[in-house]
């Protein structure tokens, strides 16, 4: 395939982007340069949809990842205010380096693709090591459209570790609930999910309860910040509803931080209420049929 015959259905992500008034020139489009951003800000959310919160993962890795080459060629331009997507993909792993390819479309007009190739090496001594065989399958298997995350649902003996850490670092440190508040006794008896990544890091949770006969009540949905946006959250969301399902429960409730409103109407739920508080964080009450 030609470089320039590059089409939207050739990359399974894409980042959405919009054209800023900062990003055009004196000809009154894209400067040039800006368009390595558009690539960089789109590997970033590539690495989101991989699930693999990028710094927490090259340090497990003892490693990074370090840019040798980079190349553009522009086929159109972009202008203010247009929405863009830059499509990403692996192209090429080797030995030490990869080959990410990315492409900038305005619905299905290309408007300028290129390369990026990165080294993995010491993050100190910057020397090029092997990616790490781990690496390579978990990059491999997204590309093949393969899941990035494994939701287990269990027992607050089984996942409760998991689930606190993640709800520790999201609802009291991050959001600064307080701790009593957040903690009770219904944790032991309820079902509980936790998505883990291909490394196995907990990356989000929630549980499930039951609020009135016939009826479950989602709650404690916590994804940790850096993979927010990537669908791990809505995973676990899904697991919940599955088990709510196979439990015979007809309504799933929950109550959603405003900020999360949107998240829910995405998954089918709908408002129902006005806004409260809780936890003095603004709420509201969301419902879904589960049959």
């Amino acid at each position: 395939m030609k470089r320039s015959d590059f089409q939207r259905s050739d990359f399974q992500f894409a980042d959405r982007q919009r054209v800023r008034w900062a990003e055009i020139d004196a000809q009154q489009i894209v400067f040039n340069g800006h368009y390595l951003t558009y690539f960089d800000t789109a590997v970033g959310a590539w690495w989101r949809a991989l699930a693999l919160p990028y710094h927490e993962t090259m340090k497990s890795l003892d490693g990074d990842l370090f840019v040798r080459k980079a190349t553009l060629e522009y086929v159109g331009s972009a202008r203010y205010d247009e929405q863009l997507e830059v499509g990403v993909r692996c192209q090429r792993i080797g030995s030490s380096s990869m080959t990410i390819v990315c492409a900038v479309f305005r619905g299905e007009d290309l408007l300028v693709h290129g390369e990026l190739v990165y080294v993995f090496a010491d993050p100190v001594a910057q020397v090029s090591k092997p990616i790490p065989s781990a690496l390579r399958a978990a990059i491999e298997a997204f590309e093949a459209g393969e899941p990035v995350v494994e939701v287990r649902v269990g027992s607050w003996a089984e996942l409760g570790e998991q689930a606190s850490a993640i709800r520790q670092a999201v609802f009291v440190d991050e959001q600064k609930i307080p701790a009593e508040m957040e903690w009770d006794v219904a944790d032991a008896g309820c079902i509980h999910a936790v998505a883990f990544n291909r490394f196995g890091m907990p990356l989000a949770t929630g549980r499930l309860l039951e609020h009135v006969p016939g009826v479950a009540k989602i709650g404690r949905m916590a994804v940790v910040r850096s993979m927010r946006g990537g669908r791990v959250g809505r995973a676990v969301l899904e697991a919940l509803m599955r088990e709510g399902r196979a439990r015979g429960y007809a309504e799933a409730v929950l109550h959603a931080q405003l900020s999360a409103r949107g998240f829910y109407l995405r998954a089918g739920f709908v408002q129902r209420g006005e806004v409260f508080e809780e936890a003095g964080i603004g709420h509201v009450e969301m419902v879904r049929a589960l049959a």
